[in-house]
């Protein structure tokens, strides 16, 4: 068992809840930080059947797509789904933590996952919703301890540009101080001008890391007083968007790009708009619905677009712009997120002392089916 906020400490990596849209709902929504947490059910909606199943298999928490508490509550009645189900969950004990638009959004969370499913490479933001802010920090350290320092502030976050990681400049230098009265100086003694072989190490680190990496830093540092500069930068880390574009390998007619989806998302159907008899080769997606950026598909020169949740006028308007369009599903093309995420969150449990299991939901359907 391990404390629930060592899962939610987890999550935040995988997918930080301060990349959510502001009218969305993520994080943990029932339960304790506190509570012992030996078994979790990773699902996309938490409905009564899941809900049962998690209590049949022993899971004292669940981790949803969607979040289960959407709206301010003002009543809880228990002879409706969710007053039902919340009174079931308090009386199981069982936590509930959602990752809805920040998955979405986050490397490697439901876009990507459906990005791959689909088979596109090269991919690059749809919907910008988010510039990193980065900041440049200065430490100055004897040159004996600037190894030691380099790596504490790296694995705290700092050091990457692009695909790179452990970037940071170095130079040799003198520094000079005199310790005054009340000071406990590493190297010297009070009254005495001291000069000092140091080395002055720059690296970039997210503005949101300041805090955690100077603390990291100051933690190993040899000095009494660290001295250190952070600089804000104008140039920015990584761009945060909803929904992705990119390439297949090679042009394909649209049928048979419409049968690729189905089968890569694993779902009975998919609904085609065809716009003309052109090739696709570029592909703009936005998992579970995402009609609103058709337009933004369309502009950023996308032979197609695939989301979920597609109205009789959304295809009127993809099909004007001469925009196909694939209508895979919300369910279906957000499912397969799932394992992933349960591959990434016991990845990132490997070190904690404690044992978790993981499991995901693999009998929830898409609640349409076609009817002949």
């Amino acid at each position: 068992m391990v404390k629930c906020q060592v899962i939610l400490d987890a999550m935040e990596h995988i997918a930080p809840c301060s990349l959510a849209e502001e009218w969305d709902n993520p994080g943990l929504l029932v339960g304790s930080p506190a509570q012992e947490i030996h078994k979790i059910l990773v699902c996309l909606d938490i409905s009564e059947p899941v809900l049962q199943h998690a209590v049949a298999t022993g899971c004292d928490m669940i981790l949803s797509h969607h979040p289960l508490i959407f709206h301010a509550i003002k009543k809880v009645r228990t002879d409706l789904p969710l007053g039902r189900m919340l009174q079931k969950l308090l009386a199981n004990n069982i936590a509930v933590y959602a990752a809805h638009t920040n998955l979405d959004i986050a490397s490697g969370g439901v876009n990507d996952v459906l990005a791959e499913r689909i088979g596109l490479t090269e991919l690059k933001p749809l919907e910008v919703t988010a510039e990193e802010e980065l900041v440049k920090l200065v430490v100055y350290v004897p040159a004996d301890y600037a190894d030691r320092v380099r790596m504490a502030v790296m694995d705290a976050g700092a050091g990457y540009i692009g695909k790179y990681s452990c970037c940071t400049f170095n130079v040799a230098g003198k520094g000079t101080f005199l310790p005054l009265e009340g000071t406990a100086p590493f190297i010297g003694r009070q009254g005495q001008l001291e000069n000092v072989d140091e080395v002055r190490i720059e690296t970039i680190l997210p503005a949101k890391l300041e805090k955690h990496v100077v603390k990291a830093m100051c933690r190993v540092h040899p000095y009494e007083e660290v001295a250190y500069d952070v600089y804000p930068l104008k140039n920015r880390g990584r761009i945060e968007s909803l929904g992705r574009i990119g390439l297949l390998q090679k042009p394909v007619q649209p049928e048979e790009f419409a049968e690729q989806v189905r089968r890569g998302i694993g779902a009975d159907y998919v609904r085609l708009v065809k716009a003309g008899n052109k090739c696709i080769q570029k592909v703009a997606i936005c998992s579970g619905s995402g009609a609103e950026f058709i337009a933004k598909a369309s502009f950023m020169g996308a032979d197609a677009y695939v989301t979920g949740d597609v109205k009789y006028h959304d295809a009127q308007q993809a099909a004007g712009l001469g925009l196909h369009l694939v209508d895979g599903g919300h369910f279906a093309t957000e499912f397969p997120v799932l394992e992933s995420v349960a591959v990434r969150l016991t990845e990132a449990l490997k070190g904690v002392r404690g044992n978790v299991e993981i499991i995901t939901d693999r009998e929830s359907k898409d609640f349409f089916t076609i009817v002949q």
